[in-house]
């Protein structure tokens, strides 16, 4: 009789894909980047949260005047209307590259070099951005991309050895933050929220044993969409909360206020320290 050759645990598909080792693919995906990240010798990131849905200016206008072209100059059209809100927002993915560019080059000059990694969400619009202008730079930069049913494929900018793919938002969201020593805002929808007030939550709270720059960036946009101060009116947070965050309207305004913190809250305590 034939002896049955029985499949190891951990060579079996099906089981690493079944609801009893979903623990097995949740510490794989802490593990895995990990890893990654060590080999590549990123010790710490620029963190860039924004919309999926913006484009670059010249790529909106284009679509906008072949909208004009072809109905005879009609701006009443719902795709006008579609087409003049991409061109609207495609300024901040703008604004996003070329703050990621300025960063890049920023770190570059730092005494070690590369010392901030720029790190997107992997994805399209704002996150594509971020990447790109690190990549106009001459620098790596990191995409924690995740899967979802649409939008989501990795840009084409990101360093392709820290292009990662997660399934568990949770831990993409660790990874987000766990290196992240600055955060930029851009304009976005339920999922850039999402992360944005993650992790003031985890500010507020005192989880991150760690000081971190949150810059949220376009006071129009933002103002439109919350209004901070109605939290602090109705006693959901304490007036003090407010200075976890600083709102930034251009490209100097952010860069400065990145560069600022980084250099006194990071470099310069690690320079005092070390004498």
């Amino acid at each position: 009789m034939q002896k049955r050759k029985f499949e190891k645990a951990y060579e079996n598909d099906h089981f690493l894909r079944s609801s009893d080792a979903r623990i097995i693919r949740i510490i794989s995906e802490y593990l895995e980047p990990k890893q990654r990240l060590h080999r590549e010798k990123v010790r710490d990131t620029i963190v860039f949260f924004g919309s999926a849905r913006s484009i670059p200016v010249l790529e909106a206008q284009n679509m906008l005047n072949k909208l004009a072209k072809k109905n005879g100059g009609n701006q009443n059209t719902q795709e006008f209307r579609k087409a003049k809100k991409k061109l609207l927002l495609a300024k901040y993915y703008e604004d996003a590259r070329e703050l990621a560019r300025r960063l890049t080059e920023w770190s570059h000059s730092l005494d070690h070099g590369s010392r901030f990694i720029i790190c997107s969400g992997g994805g399209p619009g704002m996150m594509e951005a971020a990447n790109r202008g690190a990549a106009e730079a001459g620098g790596k930069s990191i995409g924690f991309n995740i899967s979802i049913p649409m939008e989501q494929d990795s840009n084409s900018y990101i360093t392709p050895e820290l292009n990662f793919d997660f399934h568990y938002f949770f831990m993409r969201k660790f990874w987000f933050v766990y290196l992240s020593k600055a955060l930029v805002i851009f304009p976005g929808g339920f999922g850039t929220m999402d992360e944005m007030f993650e992790v003031l939550t985890l500010v507020q709270t005192k989880k991150l044993h760690k000081e971190i720059s949150v810059v949220i960036y376009g006071r129009e946009y933002w103002e439109s969409i919350i209004n901070f101060q109605k939290f602090v009116e109705w006693g959901t947070i304490s007036e003090e909360d407010l200075k976890l965050i600083q709102i930034a309207d251009s490209v100097d305004e952010a860069f400065s206020m990145l560069t600022g913190y980084l250099q006194e809250k990071i470099l310069n305590r690690e320079k005092f320290w070390s004498l």
